[in-house]
């Protein structure tokens, strides 16, 4: 059981790794918010039946903390991808492996203890973002970076939100309702900015737009709580960190995107720091299950 469910904490991450390319490819033939509306019209149409499966699913599109959380979800999304018109693929996954560290800050703002260890790692992932975002090298423009960076305080918002989600019988029923919410969400925020999306695109951009549909979107969370509810958090928290790791390499193998020692170095710090944070709260079952639940992401 252990065996399968880390096979599916890895995929978990491999296919929130591969959000970024996707998208950065979707991103040569359409704007950011329809490209988003677009992988999120995809991502419904697979959770649409298990938003509507019982009775127990339908009552939370009447729940304030799923339609939250899900207007959060949506807004985040659309402001990353913004953020990732102006950066390299490699720099904003980067980025988000920062976010183990703001769960943990979050964490102690709203009185959790947090271990010492944590708070190294924190410390860490809190110098590697720094010197990612002060020193770029050419990977990214101020604006996309501080597009980034606003998306993670808003997927913050959303998990801090999503906590406070009714408990369901079937693991499927909240990230499904909840990408319902985000898509009709999304859906007005896109069309006031730029009109109805287009739709005659090529292989490459729907390639893109459906594989983030699918796999990093909807594939992904299945994945990741089918895994998580199999093995110690602390453990399944480390996952996370293969997002960040896959969409660097693919990057900087596919888009050729700089790395210079600033990047790199950032880099090590950000993975390094959060594997500590994860780890650090290791004796504190609930608040690990707090920082490594529901971190779809890209």
């Amino acid at each position: 059981m252990h065996r399968a469910a880390f096979i599916a904490l890895a995929a978990a991450g491999l296919f929130w790794g591969l959000g970024f390319p996707l998208g950065k490819l979707a991103l040569r033939a359409v704007e950011p918010a329809h490209m988003v509306l677009l992988r999120f019209a995809v991502a419904s149409v697979a959770a649409l039946p298990f938003a509507l499966a019982s009775a127990e699913a339908r009552a939370l599109f009447r729940s304030p903390p799923v339609l939250l959380a899900g207007m959060f979800y949506g807004l985040a999304f659309m402001v990353q991808f913004e953020g990732l018109a102006g950066v390299t693929v490699t720099l904003a996954a980067l980025l988000v492996g920062a976010m183990p560290a703001l769960i943990a800050v979050a964490a102690h703002l709203m009185g959790e203890r947090v271990s010492r260890a944590s708070w190294t790692g924190v410390a860490a992932a809190t110098i590697g973002a720094a010197l990612i975002a002060g020193k770029p090298g050419g990977a990214g423009t101020a604006i996309g970076i501080a597009l980034s960076l606003l998306s993670l305080l808003i997927f913050l918002a959303w998990l801090i939100v999503l906590k406070r989600a009714p408990v369901t019988r079937s693991a499927m029923a909240v990230p499904s309702v909840t990408l319902v919410v985000a898509t009709a969400t999304v859906l007005p925020v896109a069309l006031l900015q730029h009109g109805a999306p287009p739709l005659a695109l090529g292989t490459v951009a729907w390639s893109g737009i459906i594989g983030q549909g699918l796999l990093s979107t909807f594939l992904a969370t299945a994945a990741w709580q089918y895994g998580a509810a199999r093995v110690d958090s602390a453990s399944a928290g480390v996952f996370i960190n293969i997002e960040p790791l896959i969409g660097a390499a693919l990057g900087i193998g596919m888009f050729g995107d700089p790395a210079g020692w600033p990047l790199v170095l950032g880099g090590v710090l950000i993975v390094a720091g959060s594997i500590v944070v994860v780890r650090g709260e290791r004796s504190d079952t609930t608040r690990a299950a707090d920082a490594t639940h529901g971190l779809s992401l890209d």
